[in-house]
């Protein structure tokens, strides 16, 4: 069942929703085949009209088209290079080969910096994203919760260090 709005495509004849501006008159779906026949149909309404067939012919369209190409020489041609005339005031540049290697370790030192640069603030911005607090007590404490979490994680705790078990433990959940 189609959407309320949709409009039924003329060529491929599939429901469609049309563009919010030109409600109302668009007939034609965004599929590249279905804008070609767009523009066939339009081209014909065009064309169908009496005053347009002969838009393009008769002796002053012919005449006009004479004046431009006089005054556009070469236009629709391509240029093609005198040996006497130079196409540029540099030499041509000769390819020289590149270590990829040698640009790809460049390009990974920067983005790590500006990664480290931003870190505090993603963290902060993820803390209180995943919490859903806002103030700033509430983040530093969730933020040290997880920086002692994240040091057992990486260092565990030797097993006679019961004092170390019992503050992780005691520790009120964040909202």
């Amino acid at each position: 069942m189609p959407r309320s709005g949709s409009v039924k495509c003329l060529n491929c004849h599939q429901f469609f929703q049309p563009h919010p501006r030109s409600k109302g008159r668009q007939r034609f779906c965004s599929h590249q085949d279905c804008q070609r026949a767009s523009k066939r149909h339009s081209q014909q309404q065009w064309l169908s009209k009496p005053e347009n067939r002969d838009y393009f012919s008769g002796p002053e369209n012919v005449r006009r088209v004479q004046l431009w190409r006089l005054q556009n020489p070469g236009y629709s041609r391509k240029q093609q290079k005198r040996a006497d005339k130079p196409s540029s005031l540099q030499e041509d540049l000769i390819a020289q080969p590149f270590d990829i290697n040698k640009e790809n370790d460049a390009l990974k030192v920067q983005a790590l910096q500006e990664l480290l640069s931003s870190q505090p603030f993603v963290l902060i911005g993820l803390i209180a994203h995943l919490t859903g607090a806002s103030l700033q007590e509430d983040i530093l404490t969730t933020g040290r919760r997880l920086r002692q979490l994240g040091e057992d994680f990486l260092h565990p705790p030797t097993s006679g260090d019961s004092h170390h078990e019992s503050s992780l433990t005691r520790s009120p959940p964040v909202p």
